[in-house]
């Protein structure tokens, strides 16, 4: 059966650590999931971390940016405004991450914020939600050998600080992609 990539889209909250981000995105880059945004969510995810990060350069931020748009170049969702009025969510603020999904034809919306986003709610317009660490979990029960490499991948982009391949667990377990980790540690050698 051949590998057919899931539809999603990330929410800010995986998008806003460095390591998670470089996961998630790589596995777009390398066609293990059609990864969706909006300029809504970089926004959000941009603007938590400089409230968090004093001395962090925004220029850096909005060059980060500008490579994920260049790397998933199909990711940026518009248009997705007149489905808003069409979620109820508990935090009226997140309805807009729901709507980008219904205009991208996601069927997914990974978030650590899985309260935010009922599951009765999405269902009525054909989504799903899931955990980063689930939803890597998945990808590697579907396609092991292609999660392993862009995790590989991933691994390689951090050519700066020369991550070992054990330390890169370690980061993904520090990332609380817990179950992914413990999926993979005996493929080490494949990082």
């Amino acid at each position: 059966m051949a590998f057919k990539s899931a539809v999603a889209i990330y929410d800010a909250c995986i998008l806003y650590p460095f390591h998670l981000r470089n996961v998630v995105v790589q596995a777009a880059v390398d066609g293990l999931v059609d990864a969706h945004w909006t300029e809504a969510i970089h926004d959000e995810w941009i603007r938590n971390l400089l409230a968090n990060t004093p001395g962090l350069p925004p220029e850096h931020l909005q060059a980060t940016k500008q490579l994920m748009n260049v790397a998933v170049p199909e990711a940026t969702v518009t248009g997705y405004e007149r489905h808003i009025h069409t979620v109820s969510l508990p935090d009226t603020d997140d309805r807009h991450v729901a709507a980008a999904a219904i205009e991208a034809g996601a069927s997914m919306i990974v978030t650590w914020n899985l309260r935010d986003f009922p599951v009765a709610e999405l269902r009525k317009h054909g989504l799903a939600r899931q955990s980063p660490d689930a939803f890597l979990v998945g990808l590697y029960e579907q396609a092991p050998d292609m999660l392993l490499a862009s995790l590989a991948n991933a691994r390689s982009n951090l050519s700066r600080t020369r991550v070992s391949a054990a330390d890169f667990v370690g980061i993904l377990r520090d990332q609380r992609l817990v179950k992914l980790a413990a999926q993979i540690e005996n493929h080490v050698s494949d990082l």
